[in-house]
């Protein structure tokens, strides 16, 4: 039983960093990085924020995060991050780091579709190996000044498993005019290799809200259903702190 409880482990870890990782937050009112579904928009050059998070299963599990990003200066807006993840699955701890790198191609505007691309590597910092990587492209669509819809498609490869998985999800962001309570709802998954526990390949859900009483800092109480494919509740508590360009 050693061999498949291990697998387990290794892709349970791999998924929790992936869904922390795979959508570091880009604009001025996104959603934050306890979020799954990730926007196509990246600050201006020179804006850095520190977002983190922990989240508690009611199966025990948990994840706590911290990750620094900034954008900088390139051809299209860029932005590079590195998360970094302690969580436990299953009894079994891991700690993980999650450099990023993200770049907008089509700017998002009004009736108009935004797109970025972003791809992370996945590495166990106790172990020092890969555990993982993903590819993923964001787009984003604003129906007014305050709804937005964001939809992911991507790839992501379990190492430990050597499995490969098509990843998906789809949000909506409500926020009210003065930009203090933002309401997000998110669904998200993966499909592809068969998985050894059936609940991995089923959808995932998540709602919170944020509130942001002034501009560089929010918080968010996250409700999250099968998050990392185990069937569990979840609850998450995360805040941004935002740094803008020097000079601003």
């Amino acid at each position: 039983m050693a061999g498949p409880t291990k697998r387990m482990h290794g892709l349970f870890a791999t998924l929790a960093v992936v869904a922390a990782a795979i959508i570091v937050p880009s604009h001025a009112w996104a959603a934050g990085a306890a979020y799954q579904v990730d926007t196509a928009e990246i600050s201006e050059a020179g804006a850095c924020k520190i977002e983190s998070w922990v989240s508690f299963a009611s199966n025990k599990d948990f994840v706590g995060a911290v990750s620094p990003a900034c954008s900088v200066p390139f051809v299209r807006p860029l932005e590079l991050s590195t998360q970094f993840t302690s969580l436990r699955a299953d009894g079994e701890w891991t700690t993980a780091a999650t450099p990023k790198v993200k770049v907008n191609l089509v700017s998002s505007a009004i009736g108009s579709p935004g797109l970025a691309i972003s791809g992370t590597g996945i590495f166990d910092l106790i172990t020092g190996e890969n555990i993982g990587a993903t590819i993923v492209a964001p787009i984003t669509l604003r129906l007014s000044e305050v709804v937005r819809i964001n939809v992911n498609t991507g790839w992501l490869w379990d190492r430990p498993a050597d499995r490969q998985y098509f990843i998906y999800g789809i949000g909506v962001d409500w926020r009210t005019p003065d930009n203090v309570w933002t309401l997000t709802a998110e669904a998200f998954g993966l499909t592809g290799a068969t998985p050894e526990v059936a609940s991995v390949a089923q959808p995932r859900f998540q709602v919170g809200l944020r509130w942001r009483p002034i501009d560089r800092w929010n918080v968010d109480v996250i409700y999250g259903r099968n998050i990392q494919g185990e069937n569990a509740h979840w609850l998450t508590l995360a805040t941004i702190i935002r740094f803008p360009p020097p000079g601003k």
